[in-house]
């Protein structure tokens, strides 16, 4: 396979072989080890996987917000052609909510429940724009006008236990936004709303990023949420990039066995449930303290050879720009020469 790296000029980040690790008095937990993706400018890269494959701890590596034990070391990350690793704490305040911004998890958790909507938001205004604090809060109810929220002009001054989950969660996207940022990433943004209201907050994101243009980086283990809102997607096992395609690629034609595991779990029309079980990965995923010492999905790899349980293979990137971790691919390969992995998504 041959390799093609996006020029600068198409891409707002570049992550490059980043490592972050957590470290104890006993071992090093290897977090992230050795990821490597682009986000092209006005596009969404979805980035998913199982828990614990390290999608949360590569965002905010990207925002440098891991606190100790861990920390990034090694890697770089560019962004607009600024290497990140390399910035102190007061280049990256400036960056971080104005040109990057970052929507959590947890938006009950991630509110201060002693402030108001309206004074949140109006804190970018006031670090980023030096607005007094008049003008800030009327920034703040056009914010909550922006992302559909209704009486914004009451809205900014309740307190968050005052409002809805999707309230709150469209309160997150207004302070993301409130700054017109570059690159917006979203840790899980749905979680634990209903259906309905997940599909208000994934269509209201992709409606603000028509309009303002900018770049989204989707966490999510929801290959749904993936399907309907990204342009690329990155499939993260074990904290390594296994599998990078464009989206349309990666849902007709999945190549890692990874891949094809997470497509067929889910629920699929054509089948019925009272005569067929849900398929499952089989297996757990490994400790960090304990990881196989070739590919790190090897015991739970249904096509897995003597070379897959002894060596770990590379991301290799083809000439479309797609990229594949997997030994089957490789002139390497020892296993049989008849497998197609593909075939299992389409049985």
């Amino acid at each position: 396979m041959t390799t093609k790296v996006a020029s600068k000029a198409e891409t707002i980040l570049e992550v490059r072989d980043l490592r972050t690790s957590f470290f104890t008095e006993a071992f090093e937990v290897k977090a992230v080890d050795g990821v490597t993706f682009s986000v092209p400018k006005g596009k969404t890269l979805g980035i998913v996987g199982e828990s614990g494959s390290g999608k949360s701890i590569t965002s905010l590596s990207i925002l440098k917000l891991i606190q100790e034990p861990g920390k990034v070391v090694g890697g770089e990350i560019n962004f607009k052609g600024e290497n990140l690793v390399t910035k102190n704490e007061a280049y990256m305040r400036k960056i971080r909510g104005n040109e990057i911004s970052m929507i959590f998890q947890e938006p009950m958790t991630s509110l201060n429940p002693v402030y108001t909507v309206g004074q949140q938001i109006s804190e970018s205004f006031r670090i980023h724009e030096k607005l007094g604090k008049k003008e800030a809060l009327k920034r703040s109810v056009d914010m909550l006008k922006l992302v559909g929220i209704p009486s914004p002009e009451k809205r900014v001054h309740q307190y968050p236990h005052e409002l809805s989950g999707g309230m709150r969660q469209r309160v997150m996207i207004a302070m993301a936004l409130a700054c017109n940022p570059e690159l917006l990433i979203a840790d899980e943004p749905t979680t634990a709303l209903d259906v309905t209201i997940q599909a208000q907050i994934l269509e209201l994101m992709k409606d603000l990023q028509d309009r303002l243009g900018m770049s989204i980086i989707m966490i999510t283990h929801d290959l749904g949420v993936v399907a309907e809102t990204c342009d690329y997607v990155a499939v993260m096992y074990c904290g390594k990039v296994v599998e990078y395609a464009d989206v349309k690629t990666l849902f007709k034609n999945p190549r890692h066995p990874y891949t094809v595991g997470l497509l067929n779990s889910l629920p699929r029309h054509d089948i019925d449930l009272e005569d067929e079980e849900l398929s499952v990965i089989k297996g757990n995923v490994p400790s960090p303290a304990d990881m196989p010492e070739g590919c790190r999905f090897a015991p739970r790899c249904p096509f897995a050879s003597d070379i897959c349980k002894e060596r770990l293979p590379d991301l290799e990137t083809d000439e479309n720009g797609n990229q594949i971790r997997c030994w089957v691919y490789s002139e390497q390969w020892d296993g049989d020469p008849e497998v197609n992995i593909y075939a299992e998504r389409t049985s």
